[in-house]
């Protein structure tokens, strides 16, 4: 691998690209009412576009994860998953995100919102986003580190599917916490 310098506009905004080896996104769901599954996808790609600390509301991101890549540690549930009972990767094969606004939070944190597309369905949420760090891997690459979280109801997304249980109550929850660990190197100039 070559040494990479950052693309940089001249309003200063650097492009990044996500690193699908270094990045997770996970989510959990309450089962029975009570347990918590988790579970992951494993394919996620994307480009951030971050603009100077001055400017940051010029920020930009856009994100792809391929549905077909979760990953419950379950083969039986994932299949069922990927069924059009839930996310349907037959037809619809990628959840999307792409950003609408960015914001700093009085705590430092950045605030970013944008349309979330599942199953064909779009809802706009919110990310809390932490900066994790900088810094210069071995090959000379500049990274940043981001955790990125939020919660949405699944059956805005068209994912209905459930069960009743007996004693009361539905067999898999309505939220799902998403959390997002990325990494992300600045492409070559």
């Amino acid at each position: 691998m070559g040494t990479q310098t950052a693309t940089t506009t001249e309003s200063g905004i650097a492009t990044l690209s996500i690193d699908p080896a270094h990045t997770q996104a996970e989510f959990e769901v309450k089962h029975m009412m009570f347990a918590r599954v988790r579970g992951s996808f494993r394919s996620v790609e994307g480009t951030i576009h971050l603009a100077p600390e001055d400017a940051i509301e010029d920020s930009r991101v856009e994100a792809t994860i391929e549905a077909a890549s979760i990953d419950t540690g379950q083969k039986e549930r994932d299949e069922h998953l990927r069924s059009a009972d839930f996310f349907g990767v037959e037809q619809y094969p990628e959840l999307r995100f792409e950003s609408t606004s960015v914001r700093r939070a009085d705590d430092g944190d950045l605030l970013v919102t944008g349309d979330l597309t599942i199953r064909g369905e779009t809802r706009e949420v919110e990310l809390e986003v932490e900066e994790t760090g900088r810094g210069t891997d071995p090959w000379g690459n500049e990274r940043v580190g981001f955790t990125a979280t939020t919660k949405i109801d699944r059956r805005e997304f068209g994912l209905e599917w459930n069960q009743a249980l007996e004693t009361g109550g539905v067999l898999v929850g309505h939220e799902i916490k998403i959390t997002l660990e990325i990494q992300a190197v600045q492409e070559e100039g």
